[in-house]
């Protein structure tokens, strides 16, 4: 399996923006932990989310194609797989939970952060409900695609507002680093 710092280097070699790069840090942290929940492997789900849009800066027109090819053809198929289905509009099956939970995590994960950045207090005082409402508001990061949020919800058979909550710890728990 690909290594961590090899992953790494592949993230920095077509990824420069801060915003992107903290993007892909807090899908990684989400994975990795909803890895550790599920009994899967932290290490794969981790680097999955790392770099689930490393192509996307350098290469926006041809995302995800030349971060999957890169990736199938050092032989790592599982997570090459769940980068090319993390949009459902690409139409590629989803066959595994590692799928489901990149789609599940991407988009929200990245409206979480942009609830957070509009508190004073941050991540620190955020909860469901205040995402919930938020989510109801399309002119709210109006970007952020709420079908894809409950497809992937419903694809990972999770209920809404508890996977808000987890991915709201996580975040909490790494709010430094993340400057949340």
């Amino acid at each position: 399996m690909i290594s961590y710092n090899l992953a790494k280097e592949i993230l920095n070699e077509h990824t420069k923006s801060a915003s992107l790069l903290r993007h892909m840090r807090t899908v990684e942290l989400v994975m990795e932990a909803y890895a550790e929940q599920f009994g899967e492997d932290k290490l794969e789900w981790a680097i999955t989310g790392m770099l689930h849009d490393a192509d996307y800066e350098a290469f926006p027109d041809k995302h995800p194609s030349i971060i999957v090819d890169k990736l199938r053809s050092m032989g790592e198929e599982k997570i090459a797989h769940a980068i090319s289905a993390h949009y459902t509009k690409w139409g590629v099956p989803y066959t595994n939970t590692l799928d489901r939970a990149l789609l599940a995590c991407d988009e929200l994960t990245g409206f979480i952060v942009a609830c957070a950045q509009v508190r004073p207090e941050g991540i620190a005082s955020l909860e469901p409900k205040s995402v919930i409402k938020k989510l109801k508001d399309k002119g709210f990061a109006a970007k952020v695609e709420r079908d894809e949020i409950h497809k992937g919800v419903e694809l990972l058979g999770v209920e809404l507002t508890a996977h808000i909550a987890f991915i709201i710890d996580v975040l909490k728990k790494n709010k430094e680093e993340l400057g949340l």
